[in-house]
């Protein structure tokens, strides 16, 4: 993890490492970014709020997704967290994508996030990559920065798990 905070702002990079999946066989599941949802197991629901999508050519920049998830408040009601995110790049010959964040309601103001699908060097065309997730931004109400950056730590193990036991199921 390397981090920093500097004049006001949050950045941090994190990676999770898969093996057996290769970087070609992933990035098919990250670019899917309105089916956030089937790999982060702290998100409910994430889908399309808008018509940013190619016939064909899959996600475009511009698209708006809404991530939502619903947990149980310590006085035992339920309370949803969302976010409304917008892709604003994505390069499938680089394997990544970057969105920003246009609304919530956990804390954040303006941030950018990246992730990124490479090889793990030396192992070519062999078996396991590493997902990178990067981001940006100025730092988030209700949250310690290293509150987020464990959280998104978290994430990513969760993800990159759940993403390498699909492909491995999936191959046999």
């Amino acid at each position: 993890m390397e981090e920093e905070k500097s004049q006001g702002k949050w950045e941090g990079k994190l990676s999770a490492e898969l093996k057996g999946p290769t970087a070609q066989q992933v990035w098919p599941l990250l670019e899917d970014f309105c089916n956030l949802h089937k790999w982060l197991p702290t998100i409910d629901m994430c889908y399309q709020v808008d018509d940013h999508q190619g016939p064909t050519a899959g996600p475009q920049p511009g698209l708006i997704r809404y991530c939502a998830a619903t947990t149980t408040s310590p006085s035992g009601e339920s309370v949803v967290s969302w976010a409304k995110e917008k892709l604003i790049e994505i390069d499938p010959a680089q394997r990544s994508l970057s969105y920003e964040i246009l609304d919530n309601n956990v804390g954040f103001k303006k941030w950018v996030a990246t992730f990124q699908v490479v090889p793990v060097s030396g192992d070519g065309d062999g078996g396991s990559c590493e997902i990178r997730w990067s981001f940006v931004g100025d730092p988030a109400e209700g949250w310690t920065y290293e509150s987020l950056v464990s959280y998104y730590e978290s994430a990513l193990q969760s993800l990159g798990k759940k993403m390498e036991q699909a492909l491995v199921a999936s191959s046999v």
